[in-house]
């Protein structure tokens, strides 16, 4: 059975100039996922979809096939779904049918192989279930600390419930969705248009291991996380 990866990664970026290339860890930020891609031993081949050649050139170094993306697969309010059916069809038509579709976004640097094995595993044991993401306890809740301007411009709880919280804690958890990992049935992929269309699961992931790189504050913050856990030891 085939077993493929897959990392997109757009050149643009208005949060960080060439974010997907820029240096992270002594390496490429897209280089982090490719390798532990590779480390996790899961996966046939690790492919990258993108339109840009230097990130394409780059990701090549690090071990990666490259399926080139096309350019309206590659703007800023392009779906990245639209993106995931393009690379499954390329893969199909060049490499053979596969099962499972895994995403690793380039901007999650901090996972490690354990998170992909994890997400493969908890999948195929559910087998009622078309994805698997990872999820960490979020610091804020509709139900407590989270608010909503009403129609008269007040502000009011975005989740209201007859129940009175008065503690974060008493409340009932909630998650945030990481771009740790996205493992899902590749025909899930392909028949559907969000995620969660079909029936989603999820497994905890430790929130230094959770941070998504979106600007330069997320970057420092990646970083020093980084340097603590792998070069402080």
């Amino acid at each position: 059975m085939n077993r493929f990866a897959f990392i997109f990664a757009r050149g643009g970026s208005k949060g960080i100039e060439k974010k997907n290339i820029k240096s992270f860890g002594g390496k490429p930020l897209i280089a982090h996922s490719i390798l532990q891609a590779l480390k996790s031993e899961a996966f046939d081949r690790v492919f990258v979809s993108t339109e840009d050649k230097e990130i394409a050139k780059i990701a090549s170094s690090y071990g990666a096939d490259i399926i080139i993306r096309p350019d309206y697969l590659a703007d800023d309010d392009s779906p990245e779904w639209l993106a995931w059916k393009h690379a499954i069809d390329y893969v199909e038509e060049n490499y053979g049918n596969f099962k499972r579709f895994v995403s690793l976004p380039a901007t999650s640097p901090l996972r490690n192989s354990s998170d992909i094995i994890n997400a493969l595993d908890l999948l195929d044991a559910n087998v009622s279930a078309d994805l698997c993401l990872g999820i960490c306890q979020s610091s804020k809740s509709p139900y407590f600390n989270m608010v909503i301007k009403n129609e008269q411009n007040f502000l009011e709880l975005a989740h209201q419930t007859n129940d009175v919280i008065n503690r974060r804690q008493d409340a009932p958890s909630i998650f945030d969705i990481t771009t740790v990992v996205y493992a899902a049935r590749t025909d899930f992929i392909k028949e559907n248009n969000n995620i969660f269309a079909g029936t989603v699961i999820g497994f905890e992931i430790p929130k230094e291991r959770a941070v998504d790189i979106d600007d330069i504050l997320d970057f420092q913050f990646a970083e020093f996380l980084y340097n603590k856990f792998n070069h402080a030891k």
